[in-house]
């Protein structure tokens, strides 16, 4: 039996260029790339050197703080470089693959018998563990907390994100074993979200709870679900993942074998034949980019969705966590008196000047300008009208500033992530960081409480 969760508050960007339903085999990449950003907060403590041949699933480095979680390569090949930054801070792993790919083999579990110490210990040095997050402070999991919950979002709101109950059809086999290991982890439930009108595989499963959810962006976003389902409070802990990395999970416990693959929604106005494709995490982005061909050459590649995803090249390498590709037109140019005009061809929360709300179905072809400078902040009350969380934005925001923890604290900084945070930093008329701010006062935080 399903529970539904509508929102009003929020904004949906429709933007050109969505990915077709159409799904093509990327072509292998040369080189694969772990980007250590990506695993925030995590010390690497690096287990092979320079130019040894490992395996897919082979362990690369562990977390210097917990020696028992492992993270290991997508692929097999030879570690060609490891690329460091100031104080030899290791940035990347580049690994050179094999023609021929060679799995490392790991025994199967059977979940039948298995007990959650059997399950944790599988998935810490599988490498599995690093697709569980926790919040607060949306990290990599904690195996010493137990979560209250576990929550799923199996419904993608935001703008040119990839469609899961396309990119997850024929895996109810391999998410069904992930959600079966899963609930032996929490003595809560595992609440999975899909949209209200989907056709997800999740609708068969069992072991969880579902919610069905409606209204505007961000009630895809895991976050909204848990504050209207079961809010953290101080204490507490939740964890969270990603259904494409449940099938990874779910696969490794069927198979033993840690498979990398993802389906990716190359997507955006930039891209000729925006579509899907089948590739592996780390893989070089233009193996499948160019494949779909470019507009021009003046074009901003985006590792992940146009709100939260990273700034990257076409060389470039996909993301740990990434299902979406984007290529939208740079904006480097300037706007003459752009500030002083009706402007008709973007979209806007206000009725100042920008008329998108006379047609809310209307696709924009929007580029990355900001349209403004940076500034202090300004009091519209804007934020909260995109904002569905029962929490209030500005405050918290200015609260992450001064770096007042006790604000930060009763604030409910416990509950948020900096993703959280991509609507009202896209419409902020004052240009400030929204994301960056949470992410420091997070960071923040943990350091001081933990």
């Amino acid at each position: 039996m399903s529970k539904d969760i509508r929102i009003k508050k929020g904004l949906d960007i429709n933007l050109v260029g969505a990915a077709e339903q159409t799904t093509s085999k990327a072509v292998s990449s040369n080189v694969y790339a772990l980007n250590l950003e990506d695993f925030h907060g995590i010390t690497p403590k690096m287990l092979v050197k320079e130019g040894a041949e490992i395996k897919a699933g082979e362990p690369l480095f562990y977390n210097k703080n917990r020696e028992d979680m492992l993270f290991v390569s997508p692929v097999s090949g030879e570690l060609a470089e490891i690329v460091r930054g100031a104080r030899r801070r290791i940035l990347t792993l580049k690994i050179l693959a094999d023609k021929e790919q060679v799995y490392k083999e790991s025994e199967k579990l059977d979940l039948k018998t298995a007990n959650a110490k059997a399950v944790r210990e599988l998935l810490l040095g599988s490498g599995c563990w690093a697709f569980i997050k926790q919040r607060p402070y949306d990290i990599i999991a904690n195996p010493d907390r137990v979560p209250k919950a576990i929550f799923i979002s199996a419904y993608n709101s935001a703008p040119l994100a990839a469609d899961l109950d396309y990119a997850l059809k024929g895996k109810e086999k391999e998410l069904q074993a992930a959600i079966h290991a899963l609930k032996l982890l929490t003595p809560g439930k595992v609440h999975v979200s899909i949209g209200n009108a989907a056709t997800s595989p999740f609708a068969s499963l069992e072991d969880i709870t579902l919610h069905k959810v409606s209204g505007p962006h961000p009630v895809g976003l895991v976050g909204t679900q848990i504050n209207k389902i079961d809010p953290i409070n101080k204490g507490e802990t939740v964890w969270t993942v990603t259904p494409q990395d449940l099938v990874i999970i779910g696969e490794f416990l069927l198979t033993g074998k840690f498979n990398a693959e993802r389906v990716v929604a190359l997507a955006g106005s930039s891209v000729k034949t925006p579509k899907y494709y089948t590739t592996k995490i780390g893989a070089e982005l233009s193996t499948f980019l160019y494949a779909s061909g470019v507009n021009g050459d003046n074009f901003r590649v985006i590792n992940g969705d146009v709100l939260t995803g990273a700034k990257t090249s076409p060389d470039g390498h996909l993301g740990f966590y990434n299902n979406t590709v984007t290529a939208i037109p740079e904006g480097d140019d300037y706007e003459f008196f752009g500030w002083n005009k009706p402007v008709f061809n973007k979209i806007s929360s206000t009725r100042a000047l920008t008329f998108s709300w006379l047609n809310p179905n209307k696709k924009y072809d929007l580029d990355t300008n900001t349209n403004g400078e940076h500034r202090a902040f300004v009091v519209t009350g804007k934020y909260e009208k995109v904002f569905p969380l029962d929490i209030y934005p500005l405050q918290l925001l200015k609260a992450c500033m001064v770096k007042d923890l006790d604000e930060m604290e009763q604030l409910g900084l416990y509950e948020v992530a900096p993703e959280d945070f991509s609507l009202t930093e896209f419409i902020c008329i004052s240009k400030q960081p929204h994301q960056q701010i949470i992410r420091e006062g997070l960071d923040l935080l943990h350091q001081e409480i933990g």
